[in-house]
């Protein structure tokens, strides 16, 4: 009975590695999506819906049930993830993305999603200015290096597609969430500057799922892995 941890944006499978040194489970798997630190294949479309295939596709090739975790827009592949596999999944676990008609994408994801725009400002993400914004969010300076440095043309690529697929992603898959089912647990940033803690109550509401919320920014399982874990552990725990 495995957990299997799908990471975001712009972040690789390493994203986990604090929170996973705080469990006492070591039937652990870290998925790495293609394009963000691993092979994307030359036929591999990097959309919203490919990414979903993807990682249903990946599920079933691990023994299960399994206890599904993830961020950002590994939070959003996990619930579209529980709405279209549910038997896949003992548990699953969300954070940090909401999937609401009421919310607006943040700034940068808007300027990823404009045309020549996205381009431009791509040109200007370089390591050094990626891990400097990462470390304002609160992850320590010595892995927000280490992030920054995998982050190449191939994953740029892939993020102008996936948010340029997501424009409008509520509207594609918020009706589905009526087939997502507990138990479940939504962890959400006290302090996220992307996506305010309402919309994580919200999907939890949506979902019958349990709410917690960490007094951290986005990257909440860098920031207090041992909150996360802890809240992880309770919830696993509380499932027999």
């Amino acid at each position: 009975m495995p957990a299997v941890f799908v990471h975001g944006v712009p972040d690789t499978a390493r994203v986990w590695r604090p929170l996973l040194a705080q469990l006492s489970r070591q039937d652990t798997i870290c998925l790495a999506l293609p394009g963000f630190g691993a092979p994307r294949g030359a036929h591999f479309a990097p959309d919203k819906d490919s990414y979903a295939a993807w990682l249903i596709a990946e599920l079933r090739k691990i023994d299960g049930p399994i206890d599904l975790v993830g961020h950002d827009w590994g939070a959003l592949l996990a619930t579209r993830a529980a709405c279209l596999a549910p038997d896949l999944l003992r548990s699953w676990c969300a954070g940090g993305a909401p999937l609401d008609p009421d919310y607006v994408w943040h700034d940068t994801a808007q300027t990823w999603q404009t045309p020549g725009k996205g381009e431009e400002l791509m040109q200007l993400i370089t390591p050094q200015m990626m891990a400097q914004g990462l470390a304002a969010q609160g992850v320590d300076p010595e892995f927000a290096r280490e992030t920054a440095e995998q982050i190449d043309d191939e994953m740029k690529t892939c993020i102008l597609a996936l948010y340029r697929s997501a424009v409008r992603v509520a509207d594609d898959w918020f009706p589905d969430l009526k087939n997502a089912r507990p138990p479940a647990l939504v962890v959400w940033g006290e302090r996220d500057p992307y996506a305010p803690v309402r919309f994580g109550e919200r999907l939890a509401g949506n979902v019958g799922a349990q709410f917690v919320t960490i007094e951290a920014g986005h990257w909440w399982q860098l920031e207090k892995p041992g909150l996360v874990g802890s809240a992880l552990q309770a919830f696993w725990a509380g499932l027999g």
